[in-house]
Parts: C-alpha cells; structure tokens; sequence
C-alpha cells in the first residue's frame, strides 16, 4: 500500500503534540521530499474525520477526532487530536503501547 497525504498527516498527529499547517509542511517535506502546500494539508487534516480514516488508525467511530485551536500568541491554528482518541487507543492492543 502507498502511504497517502493523509496518512503522513496522521503519523505526525499521532505524537499527540500541537501541529501547524507549517510544522506539518515541513516535517513531511523533510521525511519524504515532497511538498504539499496548505490547502492539501488542510484537506488531510479533515479527511482524518472521515469514515474511512477512522477505521484505518482505530480512531472512534463518532464524536470529534482532531482539535483546532488558535495558536497562542500568533496568527492562525495548530490541530492535535483529542483525548477520545487517546482513550480509545489505549484500550487497543498495539496502537499506542
């Protein structure tokens, strides 16, 4: 399988920690050599809430996945995923042990 946008997008959130559309940019840069610009970004960042991505990382079924939040101090948003999320993959063998 070819890893997607949006599962890169996921790995990085998956660390729990504040992401911006920047720091996301760059990291995935950095790791793959390739670019996405902010609007690819901000369609992976929605597409973790889709059914289909809910099912591939074992995210709840129902309810809010990822947080927005306004950056503190700063112009625009960084996302992280919630403590539903954390819940429910402790409860799973594997995801975040």
């Amino acid at each position: 399988m070819n890893d997607t946008l949006d599962d890169y997008v996921m790995r990085c959130l998956s660390n729990m920690q504040p992401w911006t559309f920047w720091s996301l940019q760059e990291k995935i840069n950095r790791k793959t050599g390739k670019f996405y610009g902010e609007p690819s970004i901000s369609a992976a960042i929605r597409n973790v809430r889709k059914p289909y991505m809910r099912e591939r990382w074992s995210l709840p079924s129902s309810g809010e996945v990822v947080m927005k939040e306004r950056i503190p101090s700063g112009k625009g948003y960084q996302y992280r995923l919630t403590t539903s999320v954390i819940t429910n993959w402790s409860t799973k063998d594997g995801i975040c042990k």
